[in-house]
Protein backbone atom coordinates (compact mmCIF):
# COMPACT_ATOMS: atom_id res chain seq x y z
CA UNK A 1 0.00 0.00 0.00
CA UNK A 2 2.72 2.24 0.76
CA UNK A 3 4.51 1.98 -2.34
CA UNK A 4 1.38 2.31 -4.46
CA UNK A 5 1.03 5.61 -2.52
CA UNK A 6 4.46 6.72 -2.88
CA UNK A 7 4.14 5.82 -6.92
CA UNK A 8 1.11 7.42 -7.21
CA UNK A 9 2.09 10.77 -5.58
CA UNK A 10 5.65 10.80 -8.12
CA UNK A 11 3.43 10.14 -11.02
CA UNK A 12 0.67 13.35 -10.01
CA UNK A 13 3.18 15.76 -8.05
CA UNK A 14 4.54 16.71 -11.17
CA UNK A 15 1.64 17.10 -13.24
CA UNK A 16 -0.30 18.57 -10.50
CA UNK A 17 2.37 21.12 -9.98
CA UNK A 18 2.71 21.84 -13.86
CA UNK A 19 -0.89 22.66 -13.81
CA UNK A 20 -1.13 25.48 -10.82
CA UNK A 21 2.25 27.30 -12.31
CA UNK A 22 1.14 27.28 -15.36
CA UNK A 23 -2.72 28.54 -13.80
CA UNK A 24 -0.75 31.09 -12.04
CA UNK A 25 1.18 32.85 -14.55
CA UNK A 26 -2.11 32.89 -16.63
CA UNK A 27 -3.54 34.60 -13.30
CA UNK A 28 -0.77 36.79 -13.00
CA UNK A 29 -0.85 37.89 -16.70
CA UNK A 30 -4.04 38.63 -17.04
CA UNK A 31 -4.21 40.69 -13.82
CA UNK A 32 -1.67 42.95 -15.05
CA UNK A 33 -2.81 43.37 -18.94
CA UNK A 34 -6.57 43.63 -18.07
CA UNK A 35 -6.67 46.43 -15.70
CA UNK A 36 -4.93 48.35 -18.74
CA UNK A 37 -7.87 47.28 -21.54
CA UNK A 38 -10.74 49.34 -21.79
CA UNK A 39 -13.91 47.99 -20.22
CA UNK A 40 -16.32 48.38 -23.36
CA UNK A 41 -13.50 45.97 -24.69
CA UNK A 42 -13.51 43.03 -22.17
CA UNK A 43 -16.02 40.37 -22.90
CA UNK A 44 -17.23 39.85 -19.62
CA UNK A 45 -19.04 43.26 -19.68
CA UNK A 46 -21.01 41.37 -22.65
CA UNK A 47 -21.45 37.11 -21.87
CA UNK A 48 -20.77 37.91 -18.01
CA UNK A 49 -17.77 35.63 -17.22
CA UNK A 50 -14.31 35.99 -16.85
CA UNK A 51 -12.37 34.39 -19.55
CA UNK A 52 -8.69 33.57 -18.02
CA UNK A 53 -6.06 33.59 -20.43
CA UNK A 54 -7.66 36.50 -22.20
CA UNK A 55 -4.83 39.26 -20.93
CA UNK A 56 -2.11 36.29 -21.87
CA UNK A 57 -3.63 36.35 -25.88
CA UNK A 58 -3.78 40.20 -25.50
CA UNK A 59 -0.11 40.05 -24.24
CA UNK A 60 1.00 38.26 -27.25
CA UNK A 61 -0.92 39.68 -29.85
CA UNK A 62 0.57 43.36 -28.66
CA UNK A 63 3.92 41.51 -28.34
CA UNK A 64 3.73 40.22 -32.52
CA UNK A 65 2.75 43.62 -33.57
CA UNK A 66 5.50 45.74 -31.15
CA UNK A 67 7.93 42.99 -32.55
CA UNK A 68 6.91 43.66 -36.53
CA UNK A 69 7.04 47.40 -36.23
CA UNK A 70 10.32 47.37 -34.38
CA UNK A 71 11.40 45.70 -37.59
CA UNK A 72 10.69 48.17 -40.03
CA UNK A 73 12.44 51.33 -40.71
CA UNK A 74 9.36 53.62 -38.81
CA UNK A 75 9.75 51.23 -36.13
CA UNK A 76 13.84 50.82 -35.76
CA UNK A 77 14.02 55.24 -36.03
CA UNK A 78 11.43 55.47 -33.22
CA UNK A 79 13.77 53.19 -31.44
CA UNK A 80 16.56 54.76 -32.17
CA UNK A 81 14.58 58.48 -31.19
CA UNK A 82 13.50 56.67 -27.86
CA UNK A 83 17.13 55.34 -26.70
CA UNK A 84 18.74 58.81 -27.66
CA UNK A 85 16.59 60.41 -25.12
CA UNK A 86 16.84 57.85 -22.56
CA UNK A 87 20.92 57.66 -22.82
CA UNK A 88 20.56 61.72 -21.13
CA UNK A 89 18.83 60.31 -18.35
CA UNK A 90 21.86 59.55 -16.06
CA UNK A 91 19.76 57.16 -13.74
CA UNK A 92 17.48 55.36 -16.10
CA UNK A 93 20.28 54.56 -19.36
CA UNK A 94 22.28 52.57 -16.48
CA UNK A 95 19.07 50.63 -15.88
CA UNK A 96 17.96 50.45 -19.65
CA UNK A 97 20.73 49.12 -20.63
CA UNK A 98 21.52 46.84 -18.69
CA UNK A 99 18.11 45.44 -18.63
CA UNK A 100 18.59 45.79 -22.22
CA UNK A 101 21.28 43.63 -22.41
CA UNK A 102 19.68 40.50 -20.34
CA UNK A 103 17.14 40.63 -22.91
CA UNK A 104 18.68 40.02 -25.81
CA UNK A 105 21.08 37.77 -23.98
CA UNK A 106 17.86 35.37 -22.90
CA UNK A 107 15.67 35.73 -25.76
CA UNK A 108 18.19 36.41 -28.87
CA UNK A 109 17.75 33.31 -30.97
CA UNK A 110 22.06 34.13 -32.24
CA UNK A 111 24.91 32.85 -30.80
CA UNK A 112 23.88 34.65 -27.39
CA UNK A 113 22.22 31.47 -25.78
CA UNK A 114 24.51 28.52 -24.20
CA UNK A 115 26.41 26.53 -26.75
CA UNK A 116 27.57 23.41 -24.77
CA UNK A 117 27.53 22.07 -21.37
CA UNK A 118 30.90 21.53 -20.30
CA UNK A 119 32.98 20.55 -17.20
CA UNK A 120 35.73 22.70 -15.39
CA UNK A 121 37.79 22.41 -12.62
CA UNK A 122 36.39 24.64 -9.72
CA UNK A 123 37.00 25.98 -7.50
CA UNK A 124 40.71 23.70 -7.21
CA UNK A 125 42.30 21.04 -9.11
CA UNK A 126 40.59 17.84 -8.73
CA UNK A 127 36.89 19.18 -8.33
CA UNK A 128 34.70 19.28 -11.48
CA UNK A 129 31.68 21.25 -11.51
CA UNK A 130 29.26 21.61 -13.96
CA UNK A 131 29.02 24.42 -16.57
CA UNK A 132 27.95 26.03 -19.89
CA UNK A 133 29.90 27.59 -22.27
CA UNK A 134 29.03 31.19 -23.55
CA UNK A 135 30.85 31.99 -25.97
CA UNK A 136 34.34 32.78 -27.45
CA UNK A 137 36.46 35.53 -25.10
CA UNK A 138 36.47 38.20 -27.49
CA UNK A 139 38.02 41.99 -27.13
CA UNK A 140 40.15 43.46 -24.30
CA UNK A 141 39.37 39.71 -22.60
CA UNK A 142 41.15 37.79 -25.49
CA UNK A 143 43.92 40.39 -25.85
CA UNK A 144 45.13 40.21 -21.83
CA UNK A 145 44.10 36.64 -21.60
CA UNK A 146 44.75 34.64 -24.69
CA UNK A 147 47.92 34.26 -27.36
CA UNK A 148 47.95 32.48 -30.53
CA UNK A 149 48.18 29.43 -28.47
CA UNK A 150 45.20 29.52 -25.99
CA UNK A 151 41.75 29.77 -26.61
CA UNK A 152 39.95 31.84 -24.15
CA UNK A 153 36.37 30.79 -23.65
CA UNK A 154 33.58 32.30 -20.91
CA UNK A 155 31.72 29.81 -19.12
CA UNK A 156 28.81 30.09 -16.76
CA UNK A 157 29.18 28.04 -13.62
CA UNK A 158 25.66 28.13 -12.12
CA UNK A 159 24.25 27.16 -8.63
CA UNK A 160 21.95 24.48 -7.20
CA UNK A 161 19.68 24.65 -6.97
CA UNK A 162 19.19 27.95 -8.61
CA UNK A 163 20.89 27.98 -12.19
CA UNK A 164 19.92 32.06 -12.42
CA UNK A 165 22.44 33.08 -10.24
CA UNK A 166 25.96 31.55 -10.62
CA UNK A 167 29.70 32.95 -11.72
CA UNK A 168 31.29 34.10 -14.78
CA UNK A 169 34.68 32.29 -15.68
CA UNK A 170 36.73 32.88 -18.27
CA UNK A 171 39.07 29.83 -18.61
CA UNK A 172 41.27 28.20 -21.50
CA UNK A 173 39.48 25.80 -24.13
CA UNK A 174 42.13 23.28 -23.42
CA UNK A 175 41.35 22.79 -19.25
CA UNK A 176 37.35 22.63 -20.45
CA UNK A 177 35.68 18.89 -20.91
CA UNK A 178 32.87 18.85 -23.03
CA UNK A 179 29.54 16.90 -22.49
CA UNK A 180 27.54 15.33 -24.79
CA UNK A 181 24.41 15.35 -23.05
CA UNK A 182 22.39 18.70 -24.08
CA UNK A 183 22.20 22.18 -22.19
CA UNK A 184 18.47 21.00 -20.94
CA UNK A 185 19.63 17.60 -19.44
CA UNK A 186 22.38 20.05 -17.81
CA UNK A 187 19.98 22.51 -16.46
CA UNK A 188 17.89 19.69 -14.73
CA UNK A 189 20.87 18.01 -13.36
CA UNK A 190 22.15 21.25 -11.39
CA UNK A 191 18.45 22.39 -10.54
CA UNK A 192 18.10 18.48 -9.20
CA UNK A 193 21.24 18.87 -7.15
CA UNK A 194 22.55 15.67 -9.06
CA UNK A 195 19.32 13.64 -8.26
CA UNK A 196 18.31 13.91 -12.26
CA UNK A 197 20.51 12.78 -14.45
CA UNK A 198 19.51 12.33 -18.13
CA UNK A 199 19.43 9.01 -19.51
CA UNK A 200 22.02 7.52 -20.96
CA UNK A 201 23.01 7.80 -25.27
CA UNK A 202 22.66 4.07 -27.14
CA UNK A 203 25.92 2.92 -27.68
CA UNK A 204 27.60 4.37 -25.30
CA UNK A 205 29.34 2.14 -22.36
CA UNK A 206 30.53 3.43 -19.28
CA UNK A 207 34.18 3.19 -18.58
CA UNK A 208 35.47 0.02 -16.70
CA UNK A 209 36.95 0.30 -13.43
CA UNK A 210 40.96 0.27 -13.79
CA UNK A 211 42.57 -3.11 -13.81
CA UNK A 212 45.11 -4.24 -11.23
CA UNK A 213 45.76 -7.11 -9.25
CA UNK A 214 43.63 -9.08 -7.61
CA UNK A 215 44.36 -9.68 -3.97
CA UNK A 216 44.72 -13.22 -2.81
CA UNK A 217 41.64 -14.82 -0.84
CA UNK A 218 38.60 -13.20 -2.49
CA UNK A 219 35.73 -15.26 -3.13
CA UNK A 220 35.49 -16.42 -7.11
CA UNK A 221 39.44 -16.30 -7.35
CA UNK A 222 40.81 -19.91 -8.00
CA UNK A 223 43.67 -20.77 -5.57
CA UNK A 224 46.50 -22.07 -7.69
CA UNK A 225 49.02 -22.44 -4.79
CA UNK A 226 47.78 -26.30 -3.70
CA UNK A 227 47.56 -27.00 -7.13
CA UNK A 228 51.76 -26.15 -7.56
CA UNK A 229 52.42 -27.65 -4.39
CA UNK A 230 50.43 -31.33 -5.80
CA UNK A 231 52.64 -30.72 -9.38
CA UNK A 232 55.97 -30.79 -7.09
CA UNK A 233 54.74 -33.23 -4.54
Amino acid sequence: MRASFLTGLVVIAPIALTIYLIWSVIGWIDGFVLPLVPAHFRPEQYIGVDIRGLGVVIFLIFTVLVGWVAKGIIGRSLIGWGERFVDRMPVVRSIYGGLKQIAETVFAQTESNFERACLVEYPRKGVWALAFVSTTAKGELALKLGDADTRMISVFLPTTPNPTSGFLLIVPERDVTYLDMTVEDAAKLVISAGLVYPPQKAGTVPPAPPAGPVPAGLPGEPDHAPAERRETA
